[in-house]
């Protein structure tokens, strides 16, 4: 029997309103239950509103409550649909949809978007295809929520044209339907349109401009994503934690830790939350800054409690390839000590600090793990067993290791193990790997090269002179090596034999200078061996 008591509705409305976590909801719900009330459409509305959809929320628990519901109504079907479709199991979106027609509920304007997002999640044309066609039978394909909500599900199925044969016949457009579409060629690859399609917006807002950086970053075009971010300071809107991931990842990508640290005070002083993805995106950033002690000054003004695993990737990461084995290592087992479960990612990282610190048998301990823990070994993986092995100088077992994985070898996997060839003077070996990478890559310049310093430093001159006749001859350039220096703030890049740098005359200078310092204390132990790449940079 529903209590019908105002003051005590009252005082748990407050309750449900207020409310901040899943302990919380279960407390109350539980009270709910206890007064009567669990039968009352309202706080079961409530109920699985916080549950679904909140970012505190449980699915599961959702899921289940949903399903003790007797009579769901249609603002009930869509909450849970909704919460699915922003799950890690969007697809259970597309079977509650198809349980809900089958229950004889008519699906309205707010179930289609969320189907939509699924599909576009699944990245799943056909699903996304059926649902398109369930909207042009309800007669609401105009709606402008619904057509936005299109737009992006065929834009990230990579269906581009499909997507701006929707946006050309909307009679109306939102700043929502243009964001779509630039968001949509930009994760597509297409720079060169989505540029056109954001210069010639009527108006932009945070979406639009860190839709466009985010497809720089993407596209690996990080200083253009950074030359956006400065445009955006000056003309456009604040940014939001969104842009601020995009923008550190490109400062991380280009080593330009002062612009980092800049980025960094942007967040504080624009009072933009710390997020765990902000804390996240700054390890990462500091760590490949070369500052691994501000990234763990950021890592650990995160509440322990509040970690997960992809912040602790990337701080084992950043030590691991900082060289610093022991403290990786330490950091996992700090990790397994909270009972945060590792994932991929994770060995990775161990696997790259077992390398650099020669840790063969730990390595093998933690490549058996990843299967062992019901998880699927990825060519990544091999390719940093490999590493392990080449570095470590266990060349003919890492030989052996690449012929009988379950993968067909990547380039860069043999290069790795070429690298160990030519370091502990394998010389056999690397001939024979050589000509294997020049055979999957024959147009790549540094195969060539590579095999060339594997003949120098065997003194082998004629072959090394030989593998510059092929490449002349097959027509293949050496793709000029570049460097890049930040100086207070601004990122200056430096190509072999360019003097478009302003400061051209000083710099090579200092290096004749630094060059001619270096010949008198160098002890010419390696001489003559990498002949061929010191004379194609200069």
């Amino acid at each position: 029997m529903v209590t019908r008591n105002p003051y005590l509705n009252h005082s748990l409305i407050s309750l449900l309103d207020r409310c901040k976590s899943m302990r919380e909801l279960k407390q109350i719900h539980a009270r709910v239950i206890a007064f009567g009330l669990a039968g009352d459409y309202f706080f079961a509305s409530k109920i699985l509103l916080f549950s679904a959809v909140s970012d505190c929320g449980d699915i599961d628990y959702s899921d289940k409550f949903f399903h003790y519901l007797s009579n769901p109504t249609i603002f009930n079907w869509n909450t849970i649909i909704r919460g699915y479709s922003r799950s890690k199991n969007p697809n259970r979106a597309i079977s509650l949809f198809s349980k809900m027609l089958h229950a004889g509920v008519s699906p309205d304007y707010l179930t289609f978007p969320f189907l939509a997002k699924s599909c576009a999640r699944l990245s799943s044309l056909r699903l996304g295809m059926a649902v398109h066609c369930h909207i042009a039978k309800s007669g609401i394909e105009f709606d402008l929520f619904i057509q936005n909500s299109l737009i992006h599900m065929y834009a990230a199925c990579k269906e581009i044209a499909a997507a701006l044969k929707l946006f050309d016949e909307m009679p109306h457009r939102s700043l929502v339907s243009w964001n779509a579409m630039v968001d949509g060629y930009a994760k597509c690859g297409d720079l060169v349109r989505a540029r056109e399609m954001f210069e010639s917006m009527p108006e932009r807002d945070v979406v639009s401009w860190s839709a466009l950086i985010a497809g720089y970053v993407k596209d690996g075009d990080h200083r253009e994503a950074l030359a956006i971010f400065e445009r955006m300071q000056v003309v456009g809107p604040k940014a939001n934690e969104v842009t601020m991931v995009s923008v550190l990842c490109a400062c991380a990508h280009l080593g330009a830790l002062e612009q980092g640290r800049r980025m960094h005070h942007y967040v504080g002083g624009n009072d933009l939350q710390l997020s765990l993805v902000l804390h996240t995106a700054l390890v990462d950033m500091y760590a490949k800054c070369g500052s691994i002690e501000e990234a763990l000054t950021v890592f650990r003004a995160v509440p322990i409690e509040q970690t997960d695993v992809l912040i602790w990737n990337a701080m084992i990461g950043g030590l691991a390839t900082h060289g610093l084995s022991k403290e990786s290592l330490d950091m996992f087992e700090e990790m397994q000590t909270l009972g945060i479960p590792p994932d991929e990612i994770t060995y990775l990282g161990l696997l790259c600090g077992c390398a650099h610190g020669g840790l063969v048998e730990k390595a093998w301990h933690f490549f058996r793990s990843i299967e062992q823990q019901g998880r699927a070994l990825k060519i990544e993986h091999y390719a940093c067993m490999v590493d392990v092995l080449g570095r470590a100088g266990r060349l003919d077992e890492a030989f052996e290791f690449v012929n009988t994985m379950p993968f067909e070898p990547t380039a860069s996997m043999l290069g790795a193990l070429l690298s160990g060839c030519r370091t502990h003077r394998r010389m056999e070996l690397g001939e024979v790997i050589g000509k294997r990478l020049i055979e999957l890559e024959p147009d790549h310049d540094g195969r060539y090269i590579g095999l060339s310093n594997v003949y120098a430093a065997a003194s082998r001159w004629e072959d090394a002179k030989m593998m510059r006749e092929v490449m002349e001859k097959r027509g293949v350039k050496k793709v000029p090596g570049y460097s890049s220096m930040e100086v207070e703030g601004v990122l200056h890049r430096f190509i072999a034999h360019d003097r478009a740098h302003p400061q051209s005359t000083e710099i090579y200078l200092m290096l004749n200078g630094i060059g001619k310092q270096m010949k008198l204390e160098c002890d010419y132990q390696n001489n003559g061996h990498d002949l061929f790449e010191i004379e194609e940079d200069g």
